[in-house]
């Protein structure tokens, strides 16, 4: 129905960047809020960034100031710039979307399968 897939983790030191992707494909009419979340070893998974469709975007305070998240609406796509990145942001990070589709009025939540994020000298 709706796939979202994620691309870009992998191992960087402390200090470093990464650049993650999320592509939304499917039988998509709308995609609404575009998120991206994490979730560590032992840790449940928590919200990193969002992007609404009005534009508007909330980061998680850990992350304010080193991560930027930007979205192409007519691409279905979102991108996460993460700099200065510590271990502690380490995790398999996740696409979020909420999606209208061809077959349902209302938006639905989709999940992509995550890219592992690990950062480690």
């Amino acid at each position: 129905q709706v796939q979202l897939v994620e691309s870009g983790g992998g191992l960087v030191q402390p200090g470093g960047s990464l650049r993650l992707s999320c592509v939304a494909s499917g039988n998509i009419v709308t995609v609404y809020d575009m998120g991206w979340y994490r979730q560590a070893p032992g840790k449940q998974r928590e919200l990193v960034a969002i992007i609404r469709i009005r534009g508007d975007s909330d980061y998680a305070d850990s992350v304010k100031g080193r991560f930027t998240m930007s979205r192409e609406l007519a691409k279905n796509t979102a991108t996460l710039e993460m700099n200065s990145l510590k271990p502690e942001d380490t995790a398999v990070y996740y696409c979020n979307a909420a999606v209208v589709t061809t077959t349902n009025q209302y938006a639905n939540e989709f999940w992509g399968r995550g890219t592992q994020v690990t950062v480690s000298s």
